[in-house]
């Protein structure tokens, strides 16, 4: 992606020219991403990972050799992370990429935000060697033996979600760019949501073409395809949304705050427009155990609450811009 550019505005000096399109190493990234995810993560490795985490063992080992992303542009990581939402990918490769490398750590971990309004819970904490615990003055590294984990039940069991405690003598806080870890984890969060999006919506459309009813596929109805057009709509919108997002913290852009927020709010409004939508379109087979639909519907409501909801983000951008 190339990044913003500036030229002459007469009417406010400056206007700003954004290009997306992919480079030929990020395009290379983005189908391989998608080429590994799409063998090594089918749903029925998702499914049998509810009762054992062990069932991702062999895609943790691959993803493991692309962790160090998480240490370099975001947008190249936001291109794997999209791939890896598309598949509902299980395991701490989203702990470890974004927050673990996001503190320029080594090995594997997670951050834990504690007492935290729109991270209450850490992710996959029982899942990675070290935890970095998040205190005024910067983060603390802990062996995970060292500290007290509860797992969370939630609808989503891809993603751990555990309340960590403890207490003693630990080393001293190592200073870090909270806001700037925080703005990552919107962006990073929000491609994930992008690549669930898709797949819904590309879900949606296939069983809109192959469902018949009256002897016509369903697909041709003017409900369904204005339903389909909306969620294609959304899923463009909150597309650009992210990128840029991504684009303006790779440059240090003064936008990035308020793009941070965006992102996030577009995101997880394309992914639960998506899962609304698709299961009505899918109609009564939506709502089976067997279908495998309800995996994608979980994972688009539990990560639009990951760091903050919509609403959350809106107030957020409300104060930025008022």
């Amino acid at each position: 992606m190339v990044q913003r550019h500036e030229h002459d505005d007469p009417r406010e000096g400056l206007s700003l020219n954004v290009d997306f399109t992919l480079s030929d190493d990020q395009q290379l990234l983005r189908d391989t991403a998608r080429a590994l995810l799409d063998k090594e993560c089918p749903p029925s490795l998702v499914r049998a990972y509810q009762d054992d985490v062990s069932a991702a063992d062999r895609l943790w080992e691959h993803l493991l050799e692309w962790t160090e992303l998480g240490r370099g542009p975001l947008v190249d990581l936001c291109l794997f992370l999209e791939e890896a939402g598309a598949v509902l990918a299980p395991g701490p490769f989203f702990a470890t990429s974004v927050l673990w490398d996001g503190l320029g750590l080594d090995g594997i971990g997670t951050v834990a935000f504690i007492d935290d309004v729109t991270m209450p819970y850490t992710i996959d904490a029982d899942l990675v060697d070290q935890i970095a615990v998040v205190v005024p003055d910067g983060a603390v590294v802990i062996d995970r033996s060292r500290l007290t984990l509860n797992p969370v039940q939630t609808l989503d069991w891809t993603r751990h979600l555990v309340e960590v405690s403890g207490s003693g003598d630990f080393d001293p806080p190592r200073p870090f760019d909270e806001e700037a870890l925080r703005e990552r984890a919107y962006v990073a969060i929000a491609a994930e949501l992008l690549g669930t999006a898709r797949s819904l919506l590309e879900r949606t459309i296939a069983y809109a073409t192959e469902r018949h009813q009256f002897d016509r596929p369903i697909g041709s109805f003017q409900a369904i395809q204005h339903k389909i057009a909306d969620m294609a709509l959304v899923y463009e919108e909150a597309w650009s949304a992210v990128y840029y997002a991504a684009m303006c913290i790779d440059a240090g852009d003064d936008d990035r705050h308020r793009a941070a927020h965006v992102a996030k709010i577009m995101a997880g409004a394309a992914a639960t427009r998506a899962a609304k939508d698709g299961i009505q379109v899918h109609g009564g087979i939506g709502y089976t155990w067997e279908h495998d639909l309800h995996l994608y519907i979980r994972r688009a409501y539990q990560s639009e609450h990951l760091f903050g909801t919509s609403d959350w983000h809106r107030d957020r951008l409300a104060e930025l811009i008022l």
